[in-house]
């Protein structure tokens, strides 16, 4: 049974709905604010806690996280589908916003604010100063949580992946690498990635050879072999 995009869609309704309403906020933060005041006033407010807590919490948008994540789940559950899904939403997010950073080479935070008296940045964190349209953390984050939002029938654990997602985008900002576009960039290009690696690992199961196991579904269910949901 082949899985379609609208049955991705139809399984996750209220992630993907929520999803798009908080980047339809987000949007009308940056049209009325514009891309530094709407920086300066999300990175307006520091504390020793959120420093570690934001330097610590932004790695769950780096690639090493989602490597381990995927293996985790390779090597945890028989079905393989979820595991591989995890590893293509990282490749392909990966790839789509690694694109548009060289296509569009927008200078980052630092180098905007470099000659002035800005002083809001995190100490100890090394500044980058280009490649910052779109943000490859938040692209990562919102395509890993995408993926496992999608095995969630629960709202209540959609909601607080998407929270988790956008305080991964959030501190991007917090810590100076990226503007407000930059993630909500990030955001889009995430969840587009999520369910085109939704897609491909349910309806082709490249890597199943290499696994050298049989792959199952969760759901008891014959006819549902290779199904992702």
């Amino acid at each position: 049974m082949i899985l379609s995009i609208k049955n991705i869609f139809d399984r996750s309704k209220w992630y993907f709905s929520a999803s798009l309403v908080l980047i339809a906020l987000l949007l009308i933060l940056l049209l009325t604010f514009g891309k530094i005041k709407s920086f300066v006033l999300l990175n307006s407010f520091h504390s020793d806690f959120l420093d570690w807590f934001f330097i610590v919490f932004t790695n769950v948008g780096d690639g090493i996280f989602a490597i381990l994540l995927a293996l985790i789940a390779l090597l945890v559950y028989r079905n393989k589908t979820p595991g591989l899904a995890i590893i293509y939403s990282f490749l392909v997010s990966g790839i789509l916003a690694q694109l548009m950073k060289r296509i569009v080479e927008a200078p980052r935070p630092g180098l905007i604010f470099q000659d002035t008296d800005y002083t809001k940045f995190v100490e100890g964190v090394k500044l980058a100063f280009y490649h910052s349209f779109p943000s490859g953390h938040t692209a990562t984050a919102f395509a890993i949580v995408t993926v496992i939002a999608t095995l969630m029938r629960s709202r209540k654990w959609q909601l607080q992946l998407l929270i988790l997602a956008t305080l991964v985008g959030f501190s991007r900002i917090y810590l100076g690498q990226h503007f407000l576009e930059d993630t909500i960039a990030g955001a889009g290009i995430g969840i587009l990635s999520g369910v085109v690696a939704i897609y491909l690992a349910n309806n082709y199961p490249w890597l199943n050879k290499f696994l050298k196991r049989k792959w199952e579904n969760p759901i008891s269910n014959p006819d549902q072999d290779h199904q992702f949901i």
